[in-house]
């Protein structure tokens, strides 16, 4: 059974992406579920995370976000049956890539796919989905009548934060990273309030967000990464400074932050102290990584699906992207050269 998958060189960050031919288990485990795969959808392999929880091995499967239909049950399994429609993310220590035909995964990673959902669209959605209600709803405590500024409004993730936000009634402000995102994004009005073009030197994020909020800050902040120093290399020169993201927050903000390695000096804790707000980290593999609040995974997953459905969430997506080209998209998205999520299809 022939899936994709990461070889790591001398350096963690030097990767390649091989195919790798792999024995299928010959039994299925007590609550295990046996999937044939129709489509997966590529994410960047994390190699610090793999390696902060000692799951560093020589080859990592690649493709986690799956669809497909059940060809087998283990005998404990009570939230299945055969020729069911599923969606699901395969777990970090994974053994399988999810590129291969068939894989197999316990049930509590799995939730039932909407007969009218493309198997195309259901794996395009579900890990930016996991990951915004995990923002909005769980660390941020979103609430009708917020402000929200999401940072990279155009990314796959960007999107279906404006998305979900503006279904809660929130107002958006989002910034664009391009001229082009900034076209796109005037296109969601009025789910976006404001798009502030940060690509354009004469825009300032924080004149801009206080002058839409009337000087009282917005109450979430959502970025996709952040400056810790004035002078950093140029690939982070669009991302906003860690000061602006603190001036704009208002009283009692939220700060959700993608940055694993933010640092803050004190000044900028007694700032955050002095508006009560707080900080979260965003890490959308805890949900994978702990078997705590289960039921609250499997939720979460399931209200993405019913809200595709709807057409409340609406994934960014390329169009499909064919098994043997696997290995050259899989290369694109590791090096952040595509700004659509990528869905390969069996």
């Amino acid at each position: 059974m022939k899936g994709l998958y990461c070889k790591l060189n001398n350096d963690s960050e030097d990767v390649k992406f091989v195919i790798h031919q792999t024995n299928p288990p010959q039994s299925i485990g007590d609550h295990q579920v046996k999937v044939q795969v129709k489509a997966c959808a590529l994410s960047p392999v994390d190699t610090k995370a793999s390696s902060d929880l000692k799951l560093q091995k020589d080859l990592i499967p690649v493709g986690r976000e799956i669809t497909g239909i059940v060809l087998q049950v283990g005998p404990k399994v009570s939230f299945f049956q055969p020729e069911d429609e599923v969606v699901g993310v395969l777990p970090l220590d994974s053994e399988t890539s999810g590129l291969c035909d068939v894989v197999f995964i316990h049930e509590h990673n799995l939730v039932q796919k909407p007969e009218k959902l493309s198997w195309f669209e259901a794996a395009g959605a579900i890990r930016d989905g996991l990951k915004v209600y995990t923002a909005l709803h769980t660390l941020a405590r979103m609430a009708m009548g917020h402000t929200l500024l999401v940072l990279d409004g155009a990314s796959p993730f960007g999107v279906m934060a404006i998305q979900l936000a503006h279904y809660h009634g929130v107002k958006v402000l989002a910034t664009a990273l391009s001229p082009e995102d900034q076209k796109f994004l005037e296109q969601l009005r009025p789910s976006v309030a404001r798009v502030i073009g940060v690509w354009d030197v004469k825009v300032d994020l924080v004149d801009s967000c206080l002058e839409e909020t009337g000087g009282l800050g917005v109450d979430i902040v959502i970025d996709a990464g952040v400056r810790l120093y004035e002078e950093e290399p140029p690939s982070r020169h669009q991302l906003p400074h860690k000061h602006d993201i603190i001036t704009v927050l208002g009283v009692g903000g939220h700060w959700v932050t993608s940055e694993n390695n933010l640092q803050l000096d004190p000044p900028d804790s007694h700032t955050l102290f002095l508006k009560a707000a707080s900080l979260s980290f965003l890490n959308e593999e805890v949900w994978g990584a702990s078997c705590v609040r289960q039921g609250r995974y499997l939720h979460i997953m399931k209200d993405v699906m019913e809200k595709l459905c709807t057409g409340t969430l609406r994934p960014l997506l390329e169009d499909p992207v064919p098994l043997y080209e696997a290995t050259v998209s899989m290369e694109m998205v590791q090096k952040k050269q595509v700004r659509k999520r990528v869905v390969i299809k069996l």
